[in-house]
């Protein structure tokens, strides 16, 4: 008789942060559907082009998930970041990772990210990091919000994460495409405002 094995329920995982302050530290991710960090690769990148911009930023997180773009900006130095997520579950773990890493300038606001740029007077930020669910095609409606807003700061920078095979996103008039990069399925770019 063959013998059964058993299924093992597997963990959600665990996000490193790669630099900073809290380098190698090691986060839980919740176990929700769909949820996918931004790889460690692409997050490295990232932060290697905003070196100059990082330090004493302020930052908007949204569709934060496991806020591993905040956190890894807090970690190398950003004043303060908001992570803005619909999830109760993703929200507990984010505020869980919070108080391990005693991240006193984390805001966490449990909102969607389309209510939360109409009605938020948080702003202007500095850095934002738009990596809403790959099928929801949402980063024109975001990046229109954000410019008419007024919720970006004169120089602001703007990191979109997208699926590769969706086109870009039509952008505000004074916004220019500073880097776009694939890896794997991703497109990921850096936009800056210029006033």
């Amino acid at each position: 008789m063959a013998k059964r094995h058993k299924t093992k329920k597997t963990r959600p995982g665990r996000l490193r942060i790669v630099a900073g302050k809290w380098r190698s530290r090691l986060l839980d991710i919740a176990d929700v559907p769909g949820l996918r960090p931004t790889s460690e690769r692409i997050r490295e990148t990232l932060f290697n082009w905003l070196v100059p911009k990082i330090h004493g930023s302020r930052c908007l997180d949204l569709f934060a998930g496991t806020g591993a773009l905040g956190l890894e900006a807090l970690s190398r130095g950003a004043r303060n970041a908001v992570f803005v997520e619909k999830s109760a579950m993703a929200v507990k773990t984010l505020r869980k990772n919070c108080q391990a890493l005693a991240a006193e300038g984390a805001l966490i606001r449990q909102t969607d990210a389309l209510d939360y740029l109409r009605e938020t007077l948080e702003g202007p930020f500095d850095l934002v990091f738009l990596d809403p669910p790959f099928g929801a095609d949402l980063n024109e409606e975001l990046c229109r919000l954000l410019e008419e807003r007024n919720l970006i700061s004169s120089d602001a920078q703007v990191y979109i994460e997208q699926d590769r095979s969706k086109p870009e996103p039509a952008l505000p008039s004074t916004w220019r495409v500073k880097k776009n990069e694939t890896a794997g399925n991703v497109r990921y770019m850096l936009v800056q405002r210029d006033d």
